[in-house]
């Protein structure tokens, strides 16, 4: 998988990406994270991105052009969406991170400021936001889906069968991982449930789904 992030701030998220489960798929060649510098393809001698508003207000926005360009210096694979990260956009959840993890590339547009030129919709395939909140960048929402995306492809993670019983892992997307516990069997007068150790496992397995959610 590839994932291509146009952003301001083309660093920003590196140490994040060198650390854990995403500097593993990294090293192993399974996912690559590419980060384009908007700056580069900006006004003038500063290399400006941003400008005022049309019919005012507060705020700059970044431009359509500088926008533009840079998306379209980014070689795209057979199977690529490019997704606007947007807090009016749909909201993200389980079910969209399986979706996206079986394409080949996703390019994401990581807006600052107080956003951007309207425009850039029409070279898009997905307006998505991760909640209704507003940060000061995408940056992080574009971290919050490659996260969720690539711990889906194959050998990302130890054992393909703790997706399947991972939250949200259920048919209806919702919430169906059980408690757990390890030791101290005892903490602070709080016990682990007798059943989990009994080692009868289809008492174990019954109990479990009972406290599914």
């Amino acid at each position: 998988m590839l994932y291509n992030l146009i952003t301001i701030f083309p660093e920003i998220l590196d140490s994040y990406f060198s650390q854990a489960i995403l500097a593993r798929a990294i090293k192993n060649k399974i996912i690559t994270i590419k980060a384009h510098n908007l700056r580069i393809f900006g006004y003038g001698k500063r290399k400006n991105v941003d400008d005022a508003p049309y019919g005012g207000g507060p705020g700059m926005i970044l431009q359509i052009e500088p926008l533009y360009k840079c998306l379209k210096s980014i070689k795209r694979l057979k199977k690529s969406k490019v997704i606007l990260l947007d807090p009016a956009g749909k909201q993200f959840d389980q079910k969209m991170a399986v979706k996206f993890s079986k394409q080949d590339q996703l390019i994401f547009i990581c807006g600052r400021y107080e956003g951007f030129d309207a425009r850039i919709t029409k070279f898009v395939d997905e307006k998505i936001s991760i909640g209704p909140f507003v940060l000061s960048g995408g940056e992080l929402a574009a971290a919050t889906i490659i996260e969720a995306t690539a711990r889906l492809l194959p050998g990302v993670l130890g054992s393909a069968e703790s997706i399947s019983y991972e939250t949200f892992s259920g048919k209806k997307n919702e919430v169906v991982e059980h408690p757990q516990y390890t030791r101290p069997e005892i903490f602070q007068k709080q016990r682990v449930p007798k059943i989990l150790l009994s080692g009868d496992h289809q008492k174990i397995k019954a109990w479990r789904e009972k406290k599914q959610k």
